[in-house]
């Protein structure tokens, strides 16, 4: 039982709001101070000991977070899959993407079970003020992109994108990461499914690049890739919904998959690898999409059995009231 389960809905969502801006207010400080050390002290084992304080720091904003969830808001959580991870390993997250709801949900189920969830970052964002450093000493990778207009005028530099993120991911070969990537690339609505003409009934097209991408980067370091299944049995909900305490159920459903030589080629270049990979990634997909669909069904055939049930007292009651009147009737003189 939640501290303020009967606190009306809006009231729960501007006292959680206020928790969690008090909580990022709080560790914003000491954030920039270290990051400000980090760049002030280029000595590589005092940098490293910086970072681990920066992932603990985060990981202590996300774990007042869940207690802040936890709070206000009465959410049944059903999550599988997450035994046997490790917070020192080397993971390739993937998942499918309907809400924003979906960044706290995917901090609750990983926080402190894997490393820090990081994104690939386009090179020119490091100069966002402020965001740019705190992903710098975070330690975000930063990957440069060629789009497919500049390579057709500029053969030469096909390749050199991954060259170039290969070689600032060098420090991930030594130090744990879990790279998070939305495959869908956006979030799932049902103009953007229509307008996709999207083969899956639950999901958008998949976008295979960018984890194309990371797997030549880094993937002979990674240990799994953690194919992540996130389900809102009674509808997607926006934030605001869940810090009011308006979403019921959460279904999380971890997979992981080991991390094959047949993962790792030129997306770019080789067309037979380009093939391969997404048949490979649309097989995928095609489970998940058949994983929603049995739990969206199974929340609705839930509902309908609840809603049965309810009105079988309602019937049992009026049958004996009927049965009651007509003894009275009958013992009447």
């Amino acid at each position: 039982m939640i501290p303020f389960k009967y606190f009306p809905g809006p009231v729960r969502g501007i006292l959680a709001l206020i928790l969690y801006l008090i909580n990022t207010l709080f560790w914003t400080a000491p954030l920039f101070i270290l990051t400000l050390l980090k760049f002030l002290v280029p000595v590589p084992a005092f940098r490293r000991f910086v970072t681990d304080l920066l992932h603990g720091l985060v990981a202590h904003w996300v774990s007042v977070n869940n207690f802040n969830q936890r709070l206000f808001s009465d959410t049944r959580w059903e999550v599988a899959g997450v035994e046997d991870l490790q917070p020192k390993g080397w993971y390739l997250v993937v998942a499918n993407h309907q809400s924003w709801v979906d960044i706290l949900v995917l901090q609750r189920v990983f926080n402190r079970r894997i490393p820090l969830l990081t994104f690939f970052i386009k090179k020119e964002l490091i100069w966002v003020p402020l965001l740019g450093q705190a992903w710098w000493a975070l330690e975000f990778p930063f990957m440069k992109r060629y789009t497919t207009a500049y390579l057709k005028k500029h053969p030469e530099k096909r390749g050199k994108d991954i060259e170039a993120t290969q070689k600032a991911c060098e420090k991930f070969k030594h130090q744990p990461i879990a790279v998070m990537n939305f495959i869908e690339g956006t979030r799932f609505t049902p103009e953007k499914h229509r307008r996709s003409a999207s083969p899956y009934a639950n999901l958008l097209r998949t976008k295979a690049g960018g984890m194309a991408l990371v797997l030549a980067t880094v993937g002979q370091q990674l240990h799994r890739i953690l194919d992540v299944t996130i389900v809102y049995p009674n509808g997607r909900k926006t934030f605001w919904e869940f810090i009011c305490g308006k979403i019921d159920r959460i279904h999380v459903q971890v997979d992981q998959i080991p991390v094959t030589p047949q993962m790792i080629g030129d997306y770019v270049a080789d067309r037979a690898f380009k093939r391969q990979f997404q048949a490979w990634l649309n097989d995928l997909w095609i489970k998940k999409d058949q994983r929603i669909a049995a739990v969206l069904t199974d929340a609705q055939n839930a509902g309908r059995h609840e809603k049965t049930r309810l009105s079988v007292p309602e019937e049992q009651s009026r049958e004996e009231l009927l049965a009651d009147s007509r003894e009275a009737a009958q013992s009447a003189p």
